[in-house]
C-alpha cells in the first residue's frame, strides 16, 4: 500500500493551515500544532526541514513562527513530500540505484514507472492553495446547513 509518512501528512497540514490564515504575520509550530492536535516538538523539527528547502520562511523573535515563502498557489504536495520524506518511489526498482536480479525477465517494472510518475504528476497538480481552498468551503456548507437547520 502506498502510505505517506505522518511526517509528510503533518507538513502539509502545516501549509494548509499556513494558508489559510494569510493575514496572521507568522505562527508558531505550537499555533499549528494545537490547532490539529500535532505533537509540538515533531511539528517544529518538520517546520525547520521545509524552511531550510525553501517552502517556509522563519522569523525569530517574540512575534515570529513561521511563513509561506510563495504564493501557496505556487506550492505544490509534491514539493511538501518530497522535502520531507525525499524521492517517492511505489515500488524498490524504480530507485534504479542497484539493479534487481530479475531485471531481464521483469514485466512489472515498466508498468510500475507509469503509475509512479502518474502519481508525482498528480501530487504536482495540487497545490497547498487548492488544500485550503476545500477545506474553506467545506467549512461554509457545514455553517450554511447548520443555519439551515437552525431556521428551519
Amino acid at each position: 500500500m502506498l502510505k505517506l509518512t505522518k511526517k509528510a501528512d503533518y507538513g502539509l497540514m502545516a501549509l494548509k493551515y499556513l494558508a489559510e490564515h494569510p493575514e496572521t504575520p507568522a505562527l508558531s509550530a505550537k499555533d499549528v500544532a494545537d490547532a490539529y492536535g500535532i505533537p509540538a516538538q515533531l511539528l517544529a523539527k518538520i517546520l525547520q526541514r521545509l524552511t531550510k528547502t525553501g517552502l517556509l520562511r522563519s522569523h525569530a523573535g517574540m512575534n515570529g513562527g513561521y511563513v509561506l515563502a510563495r504564493d501557496p498557489r505556487q506550492i505544490s504536495a509534491f514539493e511538501v513530500i518530497h522535502a520531507i520524506d525525499g524521492p517517492l518511489f511505489i515500488t524498490s526498482c524504480i530507485k534504479g540505484a542497484k539493479s534487481c536480479d530479475l531485471t531481464t525477465n521483469c514485466t512489472i517494472k515498466e508498468p510500475l514507472e507509469r503509475v509512479n510518475e502518474t502519481i508525482i504528476g498528480v501530487l504536482k497538480s495540487i497545490s497547498i492553495h487548492d488544500l485550503a481552498e476545500r477545506e474553506q468551503a467545506a467549512a461554509k456548507a457545514r455553517q450554511g446547513q447548520a443555519l439551515v437547520t437552525l431556521t428551519g
